[in-house]
């Protein structure tokens, strides 16, 4: 009982903010070590998943909104402060790690059901597809009614024209999924499907509105979050690569010629944040394209 209070005071803590609890530390600053750098620098995966099966639990460093504001702020005011680029690099390793973990269950799942990526790839997109259809002529079947109640009789004609062409499509993915169901894969698991996204197990006898559910779920929605995170990193890593645009005076030009080897200490630890930055993308972000 007590561990459980002690998650349930740490969850409020994040919520409201250590200062509402009265447990803050007057002196705690954003750099301090005690303060998650997940939170400060975008997302901490601590608070995605809560109440899933993956639920890390509160997370054990403070989640402030005071001092993400002055994190923030700082970095406004000196982004070039070295110490912005560190955060920068933990916080994507850290994300980096995460998704790894969740794309080696992933393989490991895959590897029970003996099939192959590129047949569970396929089968777990035409299940989704089959549930945005599901949910689309849901939508519609709504509308048809409203329209109905309005006497807008030509209106619900067409709306009903498409809701039967939605229905032909899912009718004909449903037999596309059967098809891949029958011809691939051992016979033990052919039931079961790992999600890419997420890697939770999926069933081909689920129901349209399950399987909504599972696309639409707070896990699912977490890890796809989180691998659009890797993408962004990536975007990003793209663009440090492209050279700057050439505006800044020839050397020697007027406003002075710099002196030999001014700037050379900074160039290096640039260069150096940069080369390490570089070997955490690789080992990872060619894998999220």
């Amino acid at each position: 009982m007590g561990r459980l209070a002690e998650m349930q005071r740490k969850l409020l803590e994040q919520m409201m903010g250590p200062e509402a609890m009265g447990v803050a530390n007057a002196n705690l600053v954003w750099s301090d070590d005690k303060v998650c750098r997940n939170f400060l620098c975008g997302t901490c995966p601590h608070a995605l998943f809560t109440n899933t099966k993956m639920d890390l639990g509160a997370c054990p460093k403070s989640h402030t909104e005071r001092l993400k504001t002055e994190f923030l702020a700082a970095r406004e005011v000196n982004p070039s402060d070295p110490i912005f680029s560190r955060f920068q690099m933990e916080y994507e390793s850290n994300i980096f790690a995460f998704v790894d973990e969740c794309d080696r269950r992933i393989r490991a799942a895959h590897r029970r059901l003996e099939k192959t990526p590129e047949e569970n790839a396929k089968t777990t997109n035409l299940m989704r597809e089959i549930a945005e259809i599901e949910l689309a002529i849901q939508g519609g079947t709504e509308k048809i009614e409203t329209l109905g109640e309005q006497g807008k009789v030509d209106e619900s004609m067409r709306e009903m024209a498409a809701i039967e062409a939605l229905k032909s499509e899912k009718s004909e993915k449903e037999r596309e999924l059967q098809q891949l169901t029958d011809t691939s894969g051992a016979s033990g698991h052919q039931k079961l499907r790992v999600c890419d996204v997420c890697g939770a197990y999926l069933s081909v006898l689920d129901s349209d509105r399950r399987l909504a559910d599972h696309f639409g779920g707070k896990m699912h929605l977490g890890y796809h979050e989180l691998r659009n995170m890797l993408g962004k990193f990536r975007e990003e890593r793209e663009k440090r690569k492209m050279p700057p645009p050439s505006s800044a005076p020839p050397s020697g030009a007027a406003g002075g010629a710099s002196k030999p080897g001014g700037d050379r200490g900074s160039d290096h630890r640039s260069s150096r944040d940069d080369r390490e930055r570089e070997r955490g993308y690789d080992r990872h972000a060619s894998r999220y394209e």
